[in-house]
């Protein structure tokens, strides 16, 4: 599954700001959230987790 250039950018954007996996809007991504989660590691948005 892709997702949108434009929600992709700004979903790193909002990535990078946080130290915990995040949705495009934030919102800390639930452990239990396997779909989201699956997403979030396979569009590589898990290499900006602030550090």
């Amino acid at each position: 599954m892709t997702i949108d250039n434009s929600v992709k950018k700004n979903w790193i954007d909002v990535q990078k700001k946080h130290d915990v996996p995040v949705n495009a809007i934030g919102v800390k991504i639930n452990p239990k959230d396997e779909k989201t989660l699956k997403v979030w590691k396979e569009e590589g948005i898990d290499q900006f987790v602030k550090r």
